[in-house]
């Protein structure tokens, strides 16, 4: 059984859609962030940062988005969200999502809280976010330029729900994710997706569907 403590549409959003796609049993634990819940002292026993998803695997809290990630694609191979591995693909598998998790979402982070960094202007600390996030989808829409439906060739994977999560946070940016035709079209397709749907259902969402 597992417990996902999350708040509607933060990195959450990416555990939540996997064990949807796994057809796990689960069950939500809402944290308010507005109200401040996610400093409480209960949850921060769960997660000392503060900070979403938490996902409890057997009564044990387990944090950080991309090992969440690849926990569950491990916990759950029957469900076709990774390569195998040994395999060419699981090699490139592997490779983007710790592009996503240490390049990509990074900046998206001092994007939208450039205060996290003390003594810098922050004018100039979104301007050189933007360069990043836009030369991060300039080398994922190239993994599309050969006509493949997702990044890694003809079958859906973890890394295409990861980048499409990252890729909804640019909405509201000069340059959002859907002015890459090709990115734009990966996004189509994730949204189309039954768990998709359900996810925004649940969490109440509804910028971005």
């Amino acid at each position: 059984m597992y417990t996902l403590y999350y708040s509607p549409g933060a990195a959450s959003m990416l555990p939540h859609l996997l064990l949807l796609e796994i057809g796990a049993a689960f069950q939500l634990r809402l944290v308010d962030i507005e109200s401040g819940a996610n400093r409480d002292a209960d949850y921060l026993r769960l997660n000392p940062n503060g900070v979403l998803p938490t996902l409890a695997i057997d009564d044990q809290p387990c944090r950080e988005t991309p090992a969440l990630l690849l926990m569950l694609c491990e916990r759950h191979p029957e469900a076709g969200l990774a390569p195998a591995p040994g395999t060419p693909s699981r090699n490139a598998f592997l490779q983007w999502v710790l592009f996503l998790a240490n390049t990509l979402q990074p900046a998206f982070r001092l994007w939208f809280y450039p205060s996290d960094v003390e003594g810098v202007d922050a004018v100039a600390l979104k301007a050189a976010m933007r360069v990043r996030i836009e030369s991060c989808f300039d080398q994922l829409d190239e993994l599309l330029a050969d006509g493949r439906p997702y990044l890694l060739g003809a079958e859906i994977s973890a890394l295409d729900f990861y980048a499409v999560m990252l890729m909804r946070w640019s909405r509201n940016m000069p340059r959002p994710a859907t002015q890459w035709p090709r990115l734009k079209a990966l996004a189509d397709r994730v949204r189309a997706r039954p768990s998709w749907i359900h996810l925004y259902d649940v969490e109440g969402l509804t910028e971005w569907a």
